[in-house]
């Protein structure tokens, strides 16, 4: 029982002295770290100041300007190379040849075509003239029979007045009647025979016509074909590309060659994927190069994502700069969005929008950095929305601050 009564006294004694004794080690601990704080040369530092007014937001990418007319020249059959004229960097005219093909089989069948469409149109002539005759010969019969029954008529009418006049007998007007309304019936069909044989004439010459419009079709086609084995450049330009050798066989829609224009340029730079969606057509743009900034539009958004990047082609607004040439190599820059009012830094933070981030801000009297934690908006390839964290006017460390992560504070000299 004394025991434990000693055991008692002690621990009521000891707490508080241990609480004190920690709570002193505590404040002389921090002490130490505020005295161990690193002192930070100011002249070794690069820092930013946080503005507020208009922002624009661009995505900017590296590409080179490229033609806006390109011509790729195919086989449209197969051929075998027999002649090539030029070589890359020729310049060419639109009938300027380039390169000979043969093809014994397509000029043989060009041939037959030929002879084919000239018979089917022979034949169309011949039958117009065999169809002309035969109306000609139904409307002499048809004239024919109109006489015939005009005449039987008269002939009735008079027979019929002399029996009146009981002169002529009835047989007479009853024959002569007959034979009157006999003519008029057959004159009467003849007509109807007359329209029907019309649309039967007309049926054949429409069937007959579309057998020629069919063979000069085919000749057309074999022609034009025979006419591609000579392969020209179709458009003022520079031969970039010949795809085949002399002696080579291709095929159909095999590429022999590439034609472009270089006195259209235009700017074809890589995003990417991630801030391609803010991209629309038409949007304002510029293209850098050679340290000159000219600017541009947006024409082109390639629908596919190549290595992480989408292919943007941006048209330089008015005349195209006289240092531009194909291949060179260009920095782009797209207008997205326009914010009236922002709080914002003239530096690309790398962070995402809504995602905090901790970076050293300079103290109000500039002896001190503190870390401080920050949330980020809208982005820009030069710029940053602040969100959250800072304000207008405040001094931020943009450098290397690697060498600090231990340390929510620093000294500055």
């Amino acid at each position: 029982m004394r025991a434990v009564g000693t055991r008692s006294v002690f621990l009521h004694v000891s707490l508080p002295v241990l609480a004190l004794g920690l709570g002193v080690a505590a404040t002389f601990g921090v002490l130490r770290l505020r005295s161990a704080a690193p002192v930070v040369d100011r002249s070794d530092l690069q820092l930013v100041k946080v503005q507020s007014g208009p922002m624009v937001c661009r995505v900017g990418g590296l590409g080179t300007l490229v033609p806006e007319d390109v011509r790729w020249m195919t086989a449209g059959t197969d051929g075998h190379v027999d002649q090539i004229y030029l070589r890359p960097g020729a310049h060419v005219k639109p009938d300027t040849l380039i390169m000979q093909l043969s093809n014994p089989i397509l000029e043989r069948q060009a041939i037959d075509a030929e002879l084919a469409m000239k018979k089917s149109e022979a034949e169309l002539a011949n039958l117009r003239v065999q169809l002309q005759a035969q109306l000609l010969n139904e409307k002499a019969l048809e004239a024919q029979l109109e006489a015939d029954a005009t005449e039987a008529k008269l002939q009735a009418d008079k027979d019929e007045s002399l029996y009146k006049m009981q002169i002529g007998t009835a047989m007479n007007a009853k024959i002569s009647r007959a034979r009157a309304d006999s003519l008029a019936t057959r004159l009467k069909i003849e007509h109807e025979k007359l329209g029907i044989a019309e649309e039967a004439r007309q049926a054949q010459l429409t069937a007959k016509q579309a057998e020629v419009a069919q063979m000069q079709a085919l000749f057309e086609l074999r022609n034009q074909q025979k006419q591609g084995l000579q392969v020209r450049a179709g458009m003022d330009g520079v031969l970039e590309q010949v795809a085949v050798g002399i002696g080579q066989q291709v095929g159909p829609d095999t590429i022999l060659a590439k034609v472009t224009n270089s006195s259209r340029l235009m700017a074809r730079i890589h995003v990417p994927e991630a801030q391609a969606s803010q991209i629309d057509l038409s949007q304002a743009a510029s293209i850098s190069m050679q340290d000159h900034s000219f600017p541009a539009r947006v024409v082109h958004i390639d629908p596919n994502v190549q290595d992480g990047t989408v292919n943007i082609d941006l048209k330089f607004n008015g005349p195209q700069p006289r240092e531009a040439r194909s291949d060179l190599s260009v920095a782009g820059s797209i207008e997205t969005q326009k914010i009236p009012l922002a709080t914002y830094l003239k530096w690309p933070l790398k962070a995402r929008p809504g995602e905090p981030l901790q970076i050293f801000r300079i103290s109000a009297d500039g002896k001190e950095v503190e870390r401080v934690h920050v949330v980020l908006g809208k982005s820009s390839d030069d710029s940053v929305q602040i969100a959250a964290g800072l304000a207008p006017g405040d001094q931020i460390i943009v450098s290397d601050t690697s060498a600090w992560k231990r340390f929510d504070r620093l000294q500055l000299k």
